[in-house]
């Protein structure tokens, strides 16, 4: 190859990988067509001229989802890399991934179910605005009152409508209510079926994972007390998906509060079509592991250290 023609071929590979022009851009800037650069690109990799590296954090990320996905028959996963984040810029960073992932696939989507927490609010806050006003987003579970009314269901359903340039609807009830005669009153009441009614049936499900005994949002919020932590320690409870408890062997869990809850049942999410999970941190690796093994989610959004650590403990037999 004389220098006439490695010069020519170093312009065609700077245009094609550092400007970023299309080979039809080149080949009509060149005046040559679009087989040739296609050819020249080509050459040029044979010749050692470019040479294609894969990042080894993208290696070591893409390995962790193929095993997931394998090892818990999921639709797909998402596995960010972990780059010494954590807390509040790890969880940001959770959103941002599952922001990008569910916004490049409302292809066929009417109707999006979304669960509650803090996880839930990063993704709702880093989703892109979109002109998508055929699709209804819908609460999965109550959430009324004054007390971090921001990771309430009914409001990041609505928040995210609003990014959708969509339908919200909404479902005024407490998460939690006071009796189980209270709850059989309101969920007797024609809005709050219809609400339910939609929310079994969506195309899409959003939710977390939470674990009531370690950073736990429900303590947080003042859902659940001492008292209760004792009683779902002693039922063997690992996490929660919407308020609704299962062990580690994904069993559901029937506790005093579960008679008092209103939203979707654990069951029912096995029934929508697509559940994506968005957790992060490795305190919830047991939570995730009983939510996998229960079959309650499709596609799982997490960083890689809670992925490694779920890995471990599921080789392990933990």
């Amino acid at each position: 190859m004389d220098w006439q023609e490695k010069r020519y071929m170093v312009k065609v590979c700077s245009m094609y990988y550092h400007d970023g022009l299309t080979q039809a851009e080149i080949a009509k800037k060149l005046g040559v067509s679009r087989p040739v650069i296609s050819k020249l690109l080509q050459k040029a990799k044979d010749e050692g001229i470019v040479r294609v590296y894969i990042m080894e954090e993208s290696v070591r990320t893409v390995e962790l989802e193929r095993e997931l996905e394998d090892k818990f028959e999921l639709a797909d996963a998402v596995v960010i890399p972990h780059n010494g984040l954590s807390g509040e810029m790890a969880r940001r960073a959770i959103g941002q991934a599952a922001a990008h992932y569910i916004s490049q696939n409302l292809k066929n989507v009417e109707n999006i179910g979304i669960s509650w927490g803090e996880t839930l609010a990063h993704f709702v806050n880093e989703f892109p605005f979109l002109k998508k006003d055929d699709i209804t987003v819908v609460p999965l579970e109550g959430g009324m009152g004054i007390k971090n009314v921001n990771i309430h269901a009914n409001q990041l359903a609505n928040e995210l409508a609003k990014k959708l340039h969509g339908n919200c609807t909404y479902l005024y009830a407490p998460a939690i209510v006071e009796n189980e005669e209270l709850k059989q009153r309101l969920m007797s009441t024609q809005d709050i079926q219809a609400v339910l009614e939609i929310a079994r049936n969506v195309d899409i499900a959003i939710v977390g994972i939470g674990n009531p005994f370690e950073d736990s949002t429900l303590r947080k919020v003042g859902y659940i007390e001492e008292q209760d932590l004792q009683e779902l320690e002693k039922k063997e409870v690992v996490g929660d998906i919407g308020f609704r408890f299962f062990n580690i062997s994904g069993q559901s869990i029937n506790d005093s509060l579960t008679s008092k809850i209103i939203g979707v049942e654990l069951e029912e999410f096995k029934e929508i079509k697509k559940v994506i999970c968005i957790v992060e941190g490795t305190h919830k690796v047991d939570s995730l592991l009983g939510a996998l093994k229960g079959g309650f989610i499709d596609i799982l959004i997490t960083d890689e250290m809670t992925a490694s650590a779920l890995m471990s403990k599921d080789s392990a037999g933990l």
